[in-house]
């Protein structure tokens, strides 16, 4: 069968709470922190839309390519190249979108191109040559993706910065698992459309559409604690934001009752009750706290944590304590939260 490289300029990403682990490649976000912050940010608790953008394309996939007269070719196959690359340059020229790659691709006309990419942050040069498979189409055989797109809930606003937090985990491509190397992003308000309770042994979600949605702010970092950037539009997230609280260290944090601010309804954020069940002080990841929701309204509405949640803010003793990042399959009313003080980092 013929395969086309797909120019995919937007691939929405449903962002899951993690299940498992993630893999963590450097401990220098995790640091434990012993002193106070002395930092105030803005409790969000919004429901909000990311659009990412890769920086270079992503191989996501690769396959045969059948030329003009029926043969097969693996033009890839000496290159090194593998799922989870990153190509940045053709012919030294930066390829910044799948529009790029394959203009550049169809202008060697066959010839060997030189080929730049990354590989967990380590750069490659290799050559690649083209197959014709058709009137003026060349193909390497490789499926790319320069975007990504989903929904999650916004965490703070920290207003001596004007940068915001949210999701409390990073976001990581859906074929091939790796964290994305982003150049840039966008924050956007979003509708909710419906909301899928979850279930014991089914994650359940919040349903909504980004593509009309108006831009917050923009995204600088994906990281494994969460996705970071500056806000731009001023105006909207003063009308959104909630009063101003001190950023708590983790020694700070006692089991027990708390509560986190989250929207399940549109235009509405409402303040629910959570019991905080056990505290790994020397936790170097997102899981954090142990966190159970206990208020019956929301049980009711979402069965308890489901994708989309991601990010929900965590208040006790007014205090800014931390962020909900993980579900557990088997216990929907239970998961995990992220330290504030991690998350500040």
């Amino acid at each position: 069968m013929k395969k086309k490289i797909l120019p995919i300029s937007l691939i929405i990403v449903c962002l899951f709470l993690y299940m498992n682990l993630l893999s963590i490649q450097s401990d220098k976000y995790f640091q434990t922190v012993n002193a106070k912050t002395d930092r105030y940010v803005n409790p969000i608790g919004r429901t909000i839309g990311l659009k990412l953008y890769t920086n270079g394309v992503l191989v996501v996939g690769m396959s045969e390519v059948e030329d003009e007269d029926g043969k097969k070719y693996v033009p890839y196959k000496n290159s090194g190249i593998k799922e989870g690359d990153t190509i940045k340059e053709i012919n030294g020229e930066e390829i910044s979108n799948t529009e790029s790659l394959i203009n550049k691709v169809n202008n060697s006309k066959g010839k060997e191109i030189p080929v730049k990419y990354e590989r967990y942050g380590e750069t490659i040069y290799t050559q690649i040559t083209p197959v014709k498979v058709g009137e003026g189409t060349y193909m390497l055989g490789l499926w790319v993706r320069d975007a990504a797109a989903g929904i999650g809930t916004l965490t703070y606003y920290e207003q001596a910065t004007g940068k915001f937090a949210t999701l409390g985990h990073g976001i990581t491509d859906i074929d091939t698992g790796n964290l994305l190397n982003i150049s840039n992003g966008e924050l956007v308000t979003t509708q909710i459309v419906s909301i899928v309770k979850g279930v014991k042994g089914r994650a359940g979600e919040i349903r909504g559409t980004i593509d009309d949605g108006q831009k917050i702010g923009e995204i600088e970092r994906n990281s494994q604690i969460g996705i970071y950037g500056k806000v731009t539009n001023l105006e909207f997230i003063s009308s959104i934001k909630l009063p101003e609280v001190p950023v708590a260290n983790r020694n700070e944090i006692k089991t027990g009752d708390a509560k986190i601010y989250c929207q399940v309804e549109n235009e509405k954020v409402e303040e629910f009750n959570i019991k905080i069940k056990k505290i790994y002080k020397n936790s170097k990841d997102n899981k954090s706290m142990l966190i159970e929701i206990t208020d019956e309204n929301l049980i009711n509405k979402t069965g308890g944590i489901i994708p989309g949640m991601s990010g929900t803010p965590i208040i006790q003793n007014n205090k800014f304590i931390g962020a909900i990042t993980n579900v557990l399959l088997n216990s929907p009313t239970e998961g995990y939260a992220i330290f504030a003080d991690m998350m500040m980092e």
